[in-house]
């Protein structure tokens, strides 16, 4: 049991463990501290990988914002690229989409903003679930 932080001391401990940071490309090292309302500290820092390959997608971005902001009823997202084609969901973002949202409407479209529109579950079929 870690006793009771201050924001500076907390402050202090997450960059201590920026110091831990891998970050060959970008240089930018960052920390976090995490206290837990029983007093355990959970320490992390950036990691980068040479592959590059850890981007993250834009239907992440808003589905993290949004339950990070508290949000858990989902009914629509709208997915849209500069593309000829309907811009889908990468199979990656239709598990996070069905997790979160199993019966969210999702709004595909293209640059000309023509669109499509199907659930997620006939998006990802046979959806992986844990429950």
């Amino acid at each position: 049991m870690t006793t009771r932080l201050s924001d500076k001391e907390l402050v202090e401990r997450a960059a201590e463990a920026a110091g831990n940071s891998i970050c060959p490309f970008s240089g930018f090292r960052v920390g976090a501290a995490l206290l837990c309302s029983d007093g355990r500290l959970f320490l992390g820092c950036n990691i980068e990988n040479m592959s590059l390959s850890m981007s993250v997608c834009a239907e992440q971005v808003a589905m993290m914002k949004a339950l990070s902001d508290g949000a858990r009823d989902f009914d629509r997202i709208a997915i849209w690229g500069d593309s000829e084609d309907y811009v889908t969901p990468c199979g990656k973002c239709r598990q996070l989409l069905f997790e979160f949202a199993p019966n969210i409407e999702v709004i595909m479209a293209n640059r000309e903003k023509d669109y499509i529109k199907m659930k997620i579950r006939e998006l990802l079929p046979m959806a992986f679930q844990h429950r």
